[in-house]
């Protein structure tokens, strides 16, 4: 073969992730709050973008989301934009279309805002209403008297204590820091080394500042393990005796019932044992616990499924958690008319390809989530009707072959999203389980099913006679057709925290 320069002319299909397709894909697993802050910062970079706050426009879409499970998706074959978007990611995953499809197009008419819905925000009025209630005496939000009212947290509580305890400044600093290493049970995650050498003084200093700050309230906050958070608070009453102190070294024995080697290692009998066990259930292993923290976030469900006594299950989005943005077409030709040089027009004819890009992957998520969520509401109506021990078998490729999409979608889908149900908020991938065979040649058996069906029996025990093995409850198994190994079984219960059967035995006999 000669070596040399020439020219040559192919014919093949390549796979070009542009932008607007990466953007496609990121938008589908974001979750709610995640795509918030996208959506915010789309705003403030694009100029032709805006909230749609119009109650008319937001009434008018919820008509179509509430659509019957059994003949919501009837005509979808028949739209090629509903499509567009799974097929563009499916491109990832399969070499089926060139990569000119990956392309930003125009939005659709209907998508485009008029100069009225902005007008409004140019206009020089101001809803005094809606502003801000920080400086507002008479607002029933956090304002002056929320901030008043707000519990303390425990990294408060506890430096207002470092103020008044007459510590030096170099003394000062480190009680600073090692409250700053306080978690919110009340217990230090970092070792006097490292404190040292991130201040620069000695160790012999932390320990001292250390042994001073543990005489804080709550008794009990600054110990670096449970062991020492019980000693403390039982120094607190005059109660740390030998006794006692073998029994907080030995607290493996005690999670272990093991009350025979208990005796031997603190060297009492059965009622002084007793009363030890019980000074002890009386302290609190989380000193820091009953003070405020950060708010715990709540779940926002991104789909609700109800029932309905004519078409069965019905699915409808919580349009809610969904973001609803315009392009203002009139701002853009203005905009537009009175660009002058090249690349100002440029930048004008980004921004609308990437607006109107953007509202359509919004668009197109809502749809996708939505048909993803009733095929699943499909597959898993049992549970719903039922319960959990009528949960299917469920995978990935069941949902994806049923909705015409890729595995991969479907994943991206279920991600971060929710569900709420008449049995409760559920995140979308709770429904995909393993399946467990039949020992009787029936149908499989849900994971999940099997787990709920271990914990039962366990909660069935009510005497140290009754207490069923693993390998009894195999056998149970077995005669209810399900197919499942010892070692399975041990699994399921230790994911459940639940002890085996010599330690439930153990608390039944201590209990009597």
């Amino acid at each position: 073969m000669a070596l040399g320069a020439r020219l040559e002319l192919r014919q093949g299909q390549s796979l070009v992730i542009t932008p607007q397709l990466q953007q496609a894909i990121k938008l589908l697993q974001l979750s709610n709050l995640e795509l918030d802050a996208f959506v915010d910062a789309e705003l403030e970079k694009n100029p032709l973008l805006a909230r749609d706050e119009r109650e008319g426009a937001r009434q008018a879409e919820q008509t179509p989301e509430e659509a019957p499970v059994s003949d919501r998706f009837d005509d979808a074959p028949g739209g090629a934009a509903e499509a567009d978007l799974d097929a563009r990611h499916d491109d990832l995953y399969a070499d089926a279309a060139p990569g000119d499809r990956a392309t930003g197009d125009a939005g659709d008419a209907a998508q485009v805002a008029t100069q009225g819905s902005t007008d409004g925000d140019a206009g020089g009025s101001v809803d005094w209403s809606k502003a801000s209630r920080s400086g507002s005496f008479d607002t029933d939000g956090e304002g002056f008297e929320g901030a008043l009212t707000r519990e303390k947290t425990l990294a408060e509580f506890l430096e207002d204590q470092a103020a008044l305890c007459g510590f030096n400044p170099a003394e000062r600093a480190v009680a600073f820091a090692l409250i700053g290493a306080v978690d919110e049970g009340g217990y230090l995650r970092t070792s006097i080394t490292e404190v040292a050498e991130r201040l620069g003084c000695a160790e012999a200093l932390v320990e001292a500042v250390l042994k001073r700050c543990q005489g804080f309230e709550p008794t009990g906050v600054f110990a670096r393990d449970v062991p020492e958070c019980l000693r403390l608070q039982l120094q607190e009453i005059d109660r740390c005796d030998p006794a006692m102190d073998a029994l907080l070294n030995n607290l493996e024995l005690l999670a272990k019932r093991d009350m025979a080697g208990l005796k031997r290692a603190c060297g009492v009998d059965d009622e002084d044992l007793r009363d030890m066990i019980g000074e002890l259930r009386a302290l609190t292993p989380r000193p820091g616990a009953a003070f405020g923290g950060e708010p715990a976030t709540s779940v926002i469900p991104d789909v609700h499924v109800r029932e309905d006594k004519l078409v069965g299950w019905r699915v409808e989005l919580n349009t809610d958690t969904l973001p609803r943005l315009l392009v203002d077409q009139r701002y853009h030709a203005t905009v537009s008319r009175g660009a002058r040089s090249d690349q100002e027009k440029v930048f004008v004819a980004d921004c609308l390809a990437s607006a109107n890009w953007l509202v359509k992957s919004l668009d197109q998520r809502a749809k996708t989530i939505l048909k993803v969520s009733s095929e699943i509401v499909r597959q898993q109506d049992a549970f719903l009707a039922f319960g959990v021990e009528h949960l299917r078998p469920l995978n990935l490729k069941t949902v994806a072959d049923a909705i015409g999409m890729h595995e991969s979608t479907v994943s991206r889908v279920t991600s971060n999203k929710y569900m709420s149900t008449p049995r409760g908020v559920f995140e979308l991938k709770f429904f995909f389980t393993s399946s467990i065979a039949s020992s009787d040649g029936g149908a499989a058996h849900s994971a999940e099913a099997v787990r709920h069906k271990i914990k039962t029996l366990i909660d069935g025990e009510r005497a140290g006679d009754d207490v069923l093995s693993d390998d009894r409850i195999v056998e149970i198994l077995k005669e209810a057709g399900i197919d499942i190994a010892r070692r399975t079984v041990a699994k399921y219960r230790e994911a459940l925290r639940i002890p085996s059967s010599l330690d439930r035995k153990r608390a039944f006999k201590q209990a009597c």
